[in-house]
């Protein structure tokens, strides 16, 4: 094995390691029961057959609508920083890759669905609640991506709004 691709293997299982010893406080903040406005009821809409991801940039949480029903409660998220602002609109996801590496940032994306362009929602080690934010992707808490990953398909309709506070 090369040596490069030795230190990248390390850099993973360092992650891993860091990511789970971590996660537990901010995966049980995640999930703390948040009730949805009537607002966001109104504007994120799913018919009856298919799931839709919402994904509030304001309030910096996401939750997954099928007709009048919640499927999976609102989490807590962290979008796009000053300068890389996660895109609004409707969009659909058009690729899922379980165990991404993202080449351009070096970095892990597990539970990867990408939605517009290079963003994508998926997991990070660490706390959602820290940093100044993703690079554009929607960051979720790896129990969190793990959840929603069970619960869309390629196709799922994603509607992200608003504007995180601070961008």
């Amino acid at each position: 094995m090369k040596k490069r691709s030795v230190m990248a293997v390390v850099l993973v299982l360092v992650v891993l390691v860091l990511g789970a010893l971590w996660a537990p406080g901010a995966e049980a903040a995640s999930r703390r029961a948040v009730r949805l406005s009537a607002t966001e009821l109104r504007h994120c809409r799913a018919d009856g057959q298919n799931p839709v991801v919402c994904v509030d940039l304001s309030a910096q949480r996401m939750w997954v609508m099928k007709g009048k029903s919640v499927v999976f409660a609102p989490v807590t998220v962290r979008s796009g920083r000053r300068g890389n602002i996660t895109r609004t609109g409707r969009f659909r996801i058009y690729w899922r890759h379980l165990h991404h590496w993202s080449t351009e940032y070096d970095s892990p994306m597990p539970y990867s669905q990408f939605f517009s362009g290079g963003e994508a929602l998926h997991g990070i080690y660490g706390n959602v609640h820290r940093g100044p934010g993703s690079y554009g992707c929607v960051n979720l808490t790896i129990h969190d991506a793990a959840h929603l990953w069970s619960v869309t398909r390629k196709g799922t309709l994603v509607e992200v709004w608003g504007r995180k506070p601070g961008t």
